[in-house]
């Protein structure tokens, strides 16, 4: 048994891109958690509400595992933070997207939380997938049949989110609870990494580069040789031993679903309370 239910090692990286003078994304990466949180709101509002939930989150650093319960009450105070911040007229608001260590009956598993379009990935056995789900428009059209993931790259409608943590926003997070084994590697990224790399290249990358942290740094400049229109943050989770492990590689939802433009991520007018 490990002293906690998922010995790690991890590796980050960030940067304010090729077209921005300022980073609007934070991250927290202290185990048990791995997150990353994209600003948006324009001047100082975005880097302040990124950092307020990073914050927020921060104080639950240095336990050996949490619940979702936890997570939700975290959030509740994230989003306090939050909804405090203004820039103007316009409302400060951040994603969220990452994963936290969390024990099932001595089994260690990754606690995935999900709002916006920042993402998490896991690439375990030579595959990569996409554990969360994107919360914006073109993911809606995708869904819907209306858009294929191909167009869904350059629609001008890609920068818009359905769900946020303030912004005008009370769309609730989504949570998975996936089953970890020795050897899994996740990625939490904002999307200005996402958006300059296709799900086969990251996947080349993750395989290529041992050493979390050598990964998280090539994840980046591969990002800004792609373009870097965007803010760009990767964090890389390596499991070297987990508690209790079976070979199951299933993800199991628990209490969610399962020209130029500017490259900020923003809210879609009108959505509050979509979710």
């Amino acid at each position: 048994m490990t002293a906690t239910p998922i010995d790690v090692a991890f590796g980050t990286a960030t940067h304010p891109g090729m077209r921005r003078r300022a980073n609007e994304d934070a991250l927290l990466a202290e185990s048990p958690l791995f997150l990353v949180a994209d600003g948006m709101g324009g001047h100082d509002a975005g880097a302040r509400a990124s950092a307020a939930v990073v914050a927020a989150f921060a104080v639950l650093a240095g336990h050996e595992s949490l619940s979702v319960d936890e997570i939700r009450v975290a959030l509740g105070h994230a989003r306090e933070q939050v909804d405090a911040i203004a820039s103007g007229e316009r409302a400060a608001g951040t994603t969220l997207s990452g994963v936290a260590i969390s024990d099932v009956g001595g089994v260690g598993y990754w606690l995935t939380v999900n709002v916006g379009d920042s993402r998490t990935y896991r690439y375990a056995r030579g595959m990569l997938t996409q554990i969360s789900v994107d919360h914006s428009v073109v993911q809606e059209l995708i869904d819907a049949g209306a858009l294929d993931g191909v167009s869904a790259a350059h629609d001008r409608r890609r920068n818009e989110i359905t769900r946020a943590i303030g912004a005008g926003s009370d769309g609730e997070a989504d949570y998975w609870m996936v089953p970890a084994e020795p050897g899994d590697r996740i990625l939490v990224c904002s999307d200005g990494l996402s958006g300059e790399l296709d799900a086969a290249r990251i996947a080349g990358i993750l395989g290529d580069e041992a050493d979390p942290q050598a990964a998280a740094t090539r994840l980046v400049h591969e990002a800004l040789v792609h373009g870097g229109r965007d803010n760009i943050t990767a964090v890389v989770v390596d499991a070297l031993a987990v508690n209790g492990h079976d070979d199951i590689y299933d993800t199991a939802p628990a209490g969610g679903r399962g020209g130029d433009v500017d490259e900020d991520t923003r809210p879609r007018a009108g959505t509050k309370g979509n979710r």
